[in-house]
Order: C-alpha cells, then structure tokens, then sequence
C-alpha cells in the first residue's frame, strides 16, 4: 500500500485518530499488526528522544518506512516532538510526510518565528506540520495537570504560524504510568470550535479509556500515546522471562512483548473510534 499521509488520514477519519510511538522495529510491526486487525489507519510516530537513543534518525525512520509501505491498511510515518530544524529537515528528506515542531519551551514570539518558518518550508514541500502553543507538561515525568490551552492564543498561534495541527494543553501530561489524568471537556470543545485545525491530545496514556472516547466526542483528532505501549512491552519481556529463566534467544521474549504492544493498540484504536 502506498505510504499514507497524516493529513489524509485525519481529514476522512470520522473519530479520532491513533498515533503511537515507535522505539524500535518491533514497536512498528506491533503497532502496524494491531491497527490491522480492526482494518483501521494508524500512525507511526518517531520521536527526538527515539532519534537520540538509535543515534541517528535514517535507521529507525527507513525501517518504519519500509514497514509502513507493507502494511495492509494506511499508516503514516510522523517526526515527533522535533526541537530543531535540521531534524526536522533530515525526516522530510528521507521520506517521513509529517512532522512535529516544538517550539514550546521558547519565548512565545521566539515559537511564533520559528514555528511559522518550518511550517512555511514543510508546505513548500508538502508536508503536514504539527506545533504546540506553550509546554503541555510532563515532558520529564512532572504531572502538570493544571496546564491549560486558552482559545484566544490558540487561534492566534494558528493563524501567525500556519501549522495545520495544535496540541494543547487540556489536562494531560507526559510519561504518565497510571490513567487517573482529568481532562477539561469543556475546553476541549470550546477550542474545537474556535481553532481552525486538528486538535492534538499528547499524554494521552495518562487519560482513563471512556474519559478517551469522550475527548474525541467533543472534538480532540490525533492521540499520542506512547508510555502505555511501553508498559505493555516491558510487561510482557518481564512476564516471559520469569516463565523461562534460561532463554536466550531474544525473539522469544521480544515476539511475546510485540504481541502484548499489538494488542493495545487493536484496543485503543477501538476506543478511539467507538
């Protein structure tokens, strides 16, 4: 199947869409193997933190490019949380057809400038930009939850840097462990109706599944979740390997934690659509 494109997946998507982090190449089967047994689209999403543990941007991208092609149902391949152009510049040479900027952690009219500037060259080129209007939280494991989006900035960011998705800060944070994260519907769709793009819910593994389902309802479209997947995946390593002390071949266990991943993800998807 031909590569897929995030824009395309969330303009014919009637619910919200799944975007999950890849780690490694058993992260992209996984994740591929799971949105495939719902026939459903899915996203792959690389991040800087990724690109830092392989060491390099081109191994982990291509594999999940590559991966992405194979696939039965559309999946896209997406740069997440990039704070630098030369990444970001890097991903659309290799292929990747969407990217994440962060700016955040700048000077609001700093992640204005520079904002808009990558999105202008990332359209030049066709390709769909992402940006986040403040510090959604959590980035190091801190729970933010009173970290809010207000609307009048949000269409304001919007419309001074031209990105063609905002995540915003309506209650989640990053790298949480336990779902007890309380979202702000009401925001939620109060921003649904005034910001022109996709809204982006990041932290997503932190938000119980029926709070989810209700985030989508009144108006989130891309959910990133990624530590969920690795609990999962570490879960089932842990679980193999007390069963079977001796094993050796990393294929056993790894098999039994990509199935673990593949499953959440078939589970998810069905929230998010549900």
């Amino acid at each position: 199947m031909p590569l897929a494109r995030i824009g395309d997946i969330v303009r014919e998507a009637p619910a919200g869409v799944g975007a999950f982090n890849v780690i490694q190449l058993e992260h992209a089967t996984a994740i591929v193997a799971g949105a495939e047994a719902l026939g459903l689209p899915v996203v792959l999403q690389i991040s800087e933190n990724c690109v830092r543990y392989h060491g390099a941007l081109e191994p982990i991208a291509l594999a999940c490019l590559a991966v992405a092609r194979g696939a039965a149902v559309p999946v896209a391949v997406h740069l997440d949380h990039a704070t630098g152009r030369a990444l970001v510049e890097e991903a659309v040479e290799l292929g990747v057809g969407s990217v994440m900027f962060d700016a955040s952690a700048l000077p609001d009219e700093e992640n204005v400038a520079a904002t808009a500037d990558v999105a202008a060259w990332c359209h030049e080129r066709g390709v769909w930009v992402e940006a986040e209007l403040g510090e959604v939280g959590g980035k190091d494991g801190v729970h933010a939850p009173g970290a809010r989006t207000k609307p009048h900035e949000a269409v304001d960011y919007v419309a001074r840097t031209g990105v063609d998705a905002l995540a915003v800060a309506v209650g989640t944070s990053h790298a949480m462990t336990t779902k007890d994260a309380v979202l702000d519907l009401a925001l939620i769709a109060e921003l649904r109706a005034a910001v022109p793009v996709s809204l982006v819910l990041h932290g997503s593994s932190g938000v119980p599944d029926d709070i989810l389902r209700e985030a989508v309802q009144h108006g989130m479209k891309k959910i990133n979740i990624a530590t969920h997947l690795n609990k999962a995946f570490t879960g089932a390593v842990r679980d193999y390997l007390a069963g079977d002390t001796k094993v050796v071949d990393s294929r056993k266990y790894l098999r039994a934690a990509r199935d673990a991943v593949a499953r959440e993800v078939t589970h998810l998807l069905g929230v998010l659509t549900g």
